[in-house]
């Protein structure tokens, strides 16, 4: 039943060698990796105007001054990931840079930033979607949580299927969208020449603002540059392009920061000459759109389309994720689950993780998670800071190319990042206090993680032939076969044992409920096996793990004397279908569990497997 549930939801399991099928062009590669990143233009330049209209309406002309320093930022931080791409092929983007060039610790607080941020990604994408949703369809409010779990469910089985195909899913919103957006551009600035919408802007440019302050320019900055989230996630996924990987990741990030570029300061500039105010009724991009087509059919399909790619711009976390998670995972400092790939080629666990990790956030701040996005920034901006600053140290340790020149870019992107997470910090500490507490709990796992796999392999590591130990020879075997009743589990298990062992015995646990029936399960035993010692323990407390361990541990003490091994045979019964497994007890299971904790003793299970 679960295999073709699996099948119908995930399709059929791919070859390894498939892999080249799977990989990306940069037509689908835009669609699956900017969502993210264009999607935020439909809430970028309203973040701007909100915080400079608490000043004056006068104050929105800042608004372009503001635009124009994020287009700065985004030209920097373009560059400087296109040079990552070149410099390091093998993704992870920010973690891998501040790894290599300012150290691993530096580089575990990029990737795990980036880790959080995903998921708020995630979080922030499907709750913006729904709120479009309930917005179309009032009625639908009070399902609003159940409404964004179900997104991110139905995005995580798309990413489970494969990249090829969520890659063809989202083609029709990201291009819808793209599409959408630009006509609404071209049309406002033609509309604009043609004097069909006139100036109603409240300022002239340069015109003096009374009140007007830098904290507050940069406070307007901070929440503006909140639109450059997730253009650092081609070069976390520069693996999954095809070959020549990385001139096309370098050409499809080239493309969408252009998109970006002319979408955002499009946008801002029509804001800012129609005199848009924001509105706790309608978004900023829904008046501009308004003004520019009217509410027509034009309109409301630029609506659509903001609404769906907001529900799909989660889709960057999806992709960008799993490899940076790998990518930890490969340095040891993630659990080794994320290095295997599911049976559709992608990294599956990476996917399911990050699918939980978003629910959890829905359900901790009940779908309105934007108030989170000053977090969101902040755990963009960390990396961007470190990733910049350490591609600085790259160039003067490669001295390759126009090599000034390319530091002198990310000098730049690195000292305006620098200065985004100041000022957030400082201006939004309200919000993004949290990330002073994850990030340190975040380190202290990567460590201990990290630390577990380097003892396991300290002791797992074969010995050079001259300094190898003597391999201890034991002089017999002790059998310890748990027994429940006399069925055909247990004269196998016993048979078996006898193969095995120079010494067997049978071990029953009994309770008070039905003496007799005890009473004759070992009248039969010694009936059937006259030749085996059986053990009857008795427990008042219906427990059955802790007498077994404690008989265990003094059969083995007295084996380890006689220099015997000690291995506890646990008999049990498979049914033909697995779902029948839940309607029998699972003790043998348990008893391994409570066993495995013992290493002078060995554990082993008897399977008989059920015929009907």
């Amino acid at each position: 039943m679960w295999r073709y549930l699996k099948r119908v939801l995930i399709g059929k399991p791919l070859k390894t060698m498939d892999e080249g099928g799977q990989a990306l062009t940069k037509f689908k590669a835009l669609a699956l990796l900017s969502s993210d990143a264009l999607s935020s233009v439909a809430y970028g330049t309203e973040q701007i105007t909100t915080v400079l209209i608490t000043l004056s309406a006068a104050a929105l002309m800042y608004q372009l001054w503001v635009a124009a320093l994020v287009l700065v930022l985004l030209f920097a931080i373009t560059l400087s990931y296109q040079q990552i791409i070149h410099a390091y092929p093998s993704g992870g983007g920010a973690y891998v840079v501040a790894s290599t060039n300012w150290g691993q610790s530096a580089g575990l607080v990029a990737g795990g930033s980036l880790l959080v941020d995903y998921m708020l990604t995630v979080a922030v994408s499907t709750t913006s979607g729904t709120e479009a949703i309930t917005s179309a369809i009032p009625a639908l409010y009070p399902y609003s949580v159940l409404i964004s779990v179900l997104i991110v469910i139905g995005i995580m089985l798309l990413n489970l299927r494969g990249m090829k195909e969520s890659a063809a899913f989202l083609t029709v919103p990201v291009y819808l969208f793209i599409i959408m957006i630009l006509v609404m551009i071209g049309v406002g600035f033609y509309n604009i020449v043609s004097g069909n919408i006139t100036y109603h802007a409240a300022a002239s440019m340069g015109a003096p603002v009374k009140g007007m302050t830098l904290l507050l320019f940069f406070r307007a900055f901070s929440s503006g540059s909140s639109s450059l989230t997730g253009v650092e996630a081609i070069s976390n996924a520069v693996p999954n392009f095809k070959a020549p990987k990385r001139h096309n990741a370098a050409a499809t990030l080239a493309i969408m920061a252009g998109i970006l570029a002319i979408f955002f300061a499009g946008i801002t500039y029509l804001s800012y000459y129609m005199g848009i105010r924001p509105q706790s009724s309608q978004t900023v991009l829904s008046q501009i759109a308004g003004g520019v087509f009217g509410h027509g059919v034009m309109y409301y399909i630029l609506q659509l389309s903001t609404a769906m790619i907001l529900a799909v711009a989660a889709n960057t976390g999806f992709s960008a994720f799993p490899i940076l998670a790998y990518n930890l995972a490969k340095d040891k400092f993630l659990p080794h689950a994320y290095l295997d790939r599911g049976d559709r080629l992608g990294y599956s666990n990476g996917i399911i993780s990050l699918a939980v990790g978003a629910i959890v956030l829905i359900f901790i701040f009940h779908g309105q998670t934007t108030l989170l996005i000053p977090l969101y920034a902040v755990g963009v901006f960390v990396p961007f800071t470190l990733s910049q600053s350490g591609m600085i140290i790259h160039w003067f340790r490669t001295r390759e190319g126009l090599w000034l020149g390319k530091a002198a870019i990310n000098l730049l992107g690195a000292l305006i990042s620098l200065v985004l997470v100041v000022f957030l910090l400082f201006l939004h500490f309200g919000n993004v206090w949290p990330y002073l507490i994850i990030m340190p709990l975040l380190l202290w796992m990567f460590y201990r993680i990290h630390q577990h796999y380097l003892n396991v392999a300290r002791q797992l590591r074969v010995a050079e032939k001259a300094k190898a130990a003597t391999v201890h020879e034991y002089d017999g075997a002790t059998v310890i076969v748990l027994v429940s009743n006399v069925t055909q589990v247990t004269t196998g298990a016993i048979n078996y044992a006898r193969s095995i062992g120079d010494y067997v015995i049978a071990m029953h646990v009994s309770f008070d409920e039905n003496p007799k029936k005890e009473h004759k399960t070992a009248l039969e035993f010694r009936e059937e096996f006259p030749d085996i010692r059986f053990v009857d323990i008795h427990s008042s407390y219906r427990s059955i793990a802790t007498p077994t361990l404690r008989f265990c541990d003094v059969i083995a003490k007295r084996a380890a004397e006689r220099n015997f091994t000690t291995t506890v045979l646990v008999p049990q019964f498979v049914p033909r279908h697995p779902w029948q497994n839940i309607l029998h007890n699972q003790t043998a299971l348990r008893l391994r569990a409570v066993l495995n904790s013992r290493e002078n003793i060995i554990v082993s299970t008897y399977n008989y497997h059920l015929r009907e």
